[in-house]
């Protein structure tokens, strides 16, 4: 089955992350990852999952969002019905998550069907793979990966060069160290002047989660709560969105499906 997808879970929910965070939201998570971030939620990922075709990934995201879609008294029955919207965004959104999407080839032509037909749609990325050939429609989410996950030579910065004001970058927040490292780097690359910055601080982990693969925090590094965190935003006056995990705080932190 070329033309498909290794597909871990497809679920509704609400967006708990970025600019849109609240808003209804379909998650397509695609199984495998070529990093191992030491902060990792999402370690089931990396092996579980099962090939499902395009037309089917496509499928289940049409019913899922069938309930967000308004006929008005005036529709012929034979006209599809339009999305539901709020803020200029077609709800439910779609984000392709992970795992890396990227690493299938395949995520590319689903976000580009899933465009074509009226969908607001989000990616979710490490910022380790090229992100040149992605839909321009497609709201690219991009980490820029911190000293506390353990992979920061995998950042890749020739990405920096392609987002655009309707992308965001993301930078997972765990230690102090973390913190210094994000404020060189949007001065350094003068990032505010290309898209929203959110500052995301790391839910710890349930010890169940901890799985064996994941990188350690480099030696030395200290600890941020996430008031401090907040407190160093403030004082130092950055032009930057802190983010908490919202569905962190409304399910289990470790449910699946959410």
């Amino acid at each position: 089955m070329s033309d498909s997808l290794v597909i871990n879970e497809i679920y509704l929910s609400i967006q708990g992350e970025s600019t849109f965070a609240g808003l209804p939201c379909v998650f397509v998570r695609l199984s495998a990852c070529n990093l191992r971030c030491s902060y990792c939620d999402t370690a089931y990922a990396f092996t579980e999952g099962k090939k499902v075709s395009l037309d089917e990934i496509r499928g289940e995201v049409h019913r899922l969002a069938a309930p967000f879609r308004l006929r008005t008294p005036h529709s012929p029955l034979r006209t599809p019905p339009e999305p539901a919207h709020v803020g200029g965004y077609a709800l439910p959104l779609v984000e392709l998550t992970g795992g890396e999407p990227l690493l299938q080839p395949n995520s590319l032509p689903l976000m580009k069907s899933l465009c074509d037909h009226g969908f607001t749609v989000l990616l979710e990325t490490s910022g380790a793979l090229d992100i040149a050939p992605v839909d321009p429609r497609v709201r690219r989410v991009m980490d820029l990966k911190c000293p506390s996950s353990g992979e920061e030579d995998r950042n890749r910065w020739e990405n920096l060069a392609h987002l655009k004001s309707t992308d965001e970058i993301k930078f997972v927040i765990g230690t102090q160290e973390d913190y210094g490292w994000a404020k060189e780097q949007i001065a350094t690359h003068r990032l505010t002047a290309i898209c929203p910055l959110l500052f995301s601080w790391i839910t710890p982990l349930q010890p169940h989660q901890q799985d064996k693969s994941l990188k350690k925090v480099p030696a030395g590094q200290t600890p941020i709560s996430r008031r401090e965190l907040v407190e160093k935003i403030m004082a130092d006056a950055l032009p930057v969105r802190f983010q908490l995990q919202m569905h962190k705080f409304i399910w289990e932190p470790d449910q699946r499906g959410v």
